[in-house]
């Protein structure tokens, strides 16, 4: 019996009959239907729509500019009088230009040169601008140069500093080998560590009345010793007389022992 056959689950009319039941996708057949109605319905609207004066304008002003000059043109007429022919260059060895010179049409409000303005105007703040940029280079780059000068200026009164104890030092021990018990100035010799409370206000009233530099210091305690002890620091040499050490010693400062 035909109506006692099973169904052909392959046939098409089962696979037509049967709907896609995935999850979501219901939803996502609905949006794109929304999306293709709303461009339709744009279109249909843009149709519909009418055209204000100024578009229309610009549509006849194109259509009317990319069609070719025609026999009712008086001086496309006249030209074909003189032999002119559509299509030829003009001038007499035929170098001049085919097309007519195309039209600039101005649809602003602006008036005439104002484009000019503000162009040049553009141009004014570009150049303002990298001025701006460059001031600001030269800045950061005199900024940098004074950062490395003060760091270097720190450098070299570390070294003086660490020079002038290393003088002190030496003077002291000078000093006391020929039995100097008193140096000529209290900055001569390195202060003691351990002292009365009245000896340190003392020498900190000292130091606060001097107004001598670290390096004036040094470059005077450095005299004192070559020419009381015939000693030079830089070289660490204790010569026998001021002959021996102005004969065998490069000079009095750092610089000349470089």
């Amino acid at each position: 019996m035909e109506e006692d056959e099973e169904e052909d689950y392959m046939s098409d009319l089962f696979v037509n009959v049967r709907q896609d039941v995935r999850p979501g996708l219901p939803m996502v057949r609905r949006m794109k239907e929304a999306i293709q109605k709303e461009g339709k319905q744009k279109e249909a609207n843009e149709r519909n729509r009418q055209k204000s004066i100024k578009e229309e304008e610009k549509e006849r002003r194109d259509l009317v500019l990319k069609s070719a000059l025609g026999n009712e043109n008086k001086g496309f007429a006249l030209l074909q009088k003189m032999g002119y022919k559509s299509g030829q260059a003009l001038g007499k060895s035929g170098e001049g230009i085919i097309e007519p010179i195309p039209l600039n049409i101005k649809t602003g409000r602006s008036g005439l040169g104002h484009e000019e303005l503000k162009k040049r105007k553009a141009e004014e703040k570009l150049e303002n601008y990298r001025k701006k940029l460059h001031m600001r280079k030269q800045a950061n780059e005199q900024a940098t140069d004074q950062f490395r000068l003060r760091f270097k200026t720190k450098q070299e009164e570390r070294k003086m500093e660490g020079d002038l104890r290393k003088s002190q030092r030496a003077c002291q021990q000078l000093d006391m080998q020929k039995d100097i018990d008193v140096p000529k100035e209290t900055w001569y010799w390195l202060e003691p560590e351990e002292e009365d409370q009245n000896n340190e206000n003392d020498n900190e009233d000292e130091c606060t009345s001097s107004d001598i530099s670290v390096s004036e210091k040094l470059h005077i305690l450095t005299a004192y010793l070559r020419e009381h002890h015939f000693y030079c620091i830089w070289c660490g040499t204790t010569y026998e007389d001021a002959e021996d050490l102005s004969s065998n010693c490069p000079g009095d400062s750092a610089a000349d022992h470089d």
